[in-house]
């Protein structure tokens, strides 16, 4: 197998996660760090440049271009930095604007995975259908597909992408492929089971898909209600790789949901230019009553209001989470989460939903909440309390 086809395979589903771009934000003083960045002895940063002095020494070169772009999407993946998602679209600018019926195939893929981390899933799926439709063997395409119906709450079609793996995929990216949709559509704990399975018997399997399964057994086992396993599958995921934004944050929410907000702050550290890690810095600072709180939610409310400005939309989620915990504003909380539920239905997406709904008494968002409890069959013990408040759960 082509030594380069892990992280291929993976670059669409790293990127769906990787975080919305940063507000601007004005310094208190011209002595204030804003940001240390990588010195040029930094292996990556060396990796990066050498890539882009190639590809500006032949700008028509696609497979330079490709692999830069890939390269820049798994960097905004690990640094939580969106500006490296820029890069990686300006490395395929000859091709970007093409027709998706003439653009190169290899270009469709990296640009459905850019779109889509704008909320631009229709446009995203565009670019893959017409991907599949030249190629029907293309498991990059298949895989991103399927993510992206994941997000939206695309369950049947998102197994259907899956599926198309088979034979085209190593098994494990098969197993945490169909796993991932069972898991939300009423097959959680068999689902659990066979992922735990795979991984085990593929403990050679390369690193960023090792660490992907292990996070997703982590989602599953606390949604499962066993936060024991979750926590193990968390850690073994860290182990693996200790940078990745989504993975931060996932663990972060896990451990501010047992009451563990000292555990978020040694987690976290300073890794609060992603605006989903500051939220979780804000919340356990808040929850521990430390003096950094009040500074850190400003910060925070600085960030989401430049993003409005922007005509940004794709904060809503943390922004609705923002407006319920730390601003205690109940009706903008439910307001963004209905926003953010039309566009994306993730079960983050919906427990800032339920939780808003109770917390501002607004039927609408309730009725929701009930209705794709009842259509997706998503088993989530996190969700239960809030869940038979709202007369969700019978």
């Amino acid at each position: 197998m082509n030594p380069t086809f892990f992280p291929v395979l993976l670059a669409g589903l790293l990127a769906l996660s990787a975080p919305a771009a940063a507000a601007p934000y004005t310094p208190a003083s011209g002595a204030q760090v804003l940001e240390r960045l990588p010195g040029r002895m930094d292996a990556t940063q060396r990796e990066l440049a050498r890539m882009r002095t190639e590809l500006a020494a032949n700008p028509s070169d696609l497979a330079r271009a490709a692999a830069l772009a890939r390269r820049y999407i798994e960097q905004a993946r690990h640094d939580g930095d969106p500006r490296y998602l820029g890069y990686a679209q300006a490395a395929l600018a000859p091709w970007w604007k093409q027709p998706r019926e003439r653009a190169p195939a290899e270009v469709l893929v990296l640009r459905a995975t850019l779109v889509q981390s704008t909320h631009s899933f229709g446009e995203a799926l565009a670019d893959l259908d017409e991907v599949v439709r030249r190629d029907p063997g293309n498991a990059q395409a298949w895989l991103t597909r399927s993510t992206i119906q994941q997000v939206t709450g695309d369950h049947a079609g998102a197994r259907a992408s899956c599926a198309r793996l088979f034979g085209r995929a190593p098994d494990l990216v098969v197993q945490t492929c169909l796993a991932s949709v069972g898991s939300l559509n009423g097959q959680a704990r068999p689902s659990y089971l066979r992922l735990e399975r795979s991984l085990a018997a593929r403990a050679d399997s390369p690193a960023p898909l090792r660490a992907w399964s292990a996070t997703l057994l982590a989602e599953m086992a606390e949604r499962l209600g066993d936060h024991a396993a979750a926590d193990t599958h968390f850690r073994s995921a860290l182990n693996i790789d200790q940078q990745d934004t989504y993975l931060l944050a996932a663990y972060a929410d896990f451990l501010l949901e047992r009451g563990r907000a000292q555990d978020v702050v040694r987690l976290l550290g300073t890794r609060t230019q992603a605006d989903a890690l500051l939220l979780r810095h804000a919340l356990a600072l808040s929850e521990l009553g430390a003096p950094d709180a009040a500074r850190q939610s400003a910060a925070l409310r600085a960030r989401f209001e430049a993003a409005r400005r922007r005509g940004d939309t794709v904060h809503r989620r943390e922004e609705a989470r923002f407006a319920l915990e730390l601003a205690g504003d109940p009706a903008a909380a439910v307001r963004l989460a209905k926003l953010n539920w039309a566009v994306q239905k993730e079960p983050a997406d919906l427990r800032i939903l339920a939780r808003a709904a109770a917390a501002s008494g607004d039927t609408e968002a309730a009725r929701l909440v009930r209705d794709w409890l009842r259509h997706s069959r998503l088993e989530d013990r996190t969700l239960d309390a809030v869940a038979q408040n709202l007369g969700a759960r019978t």
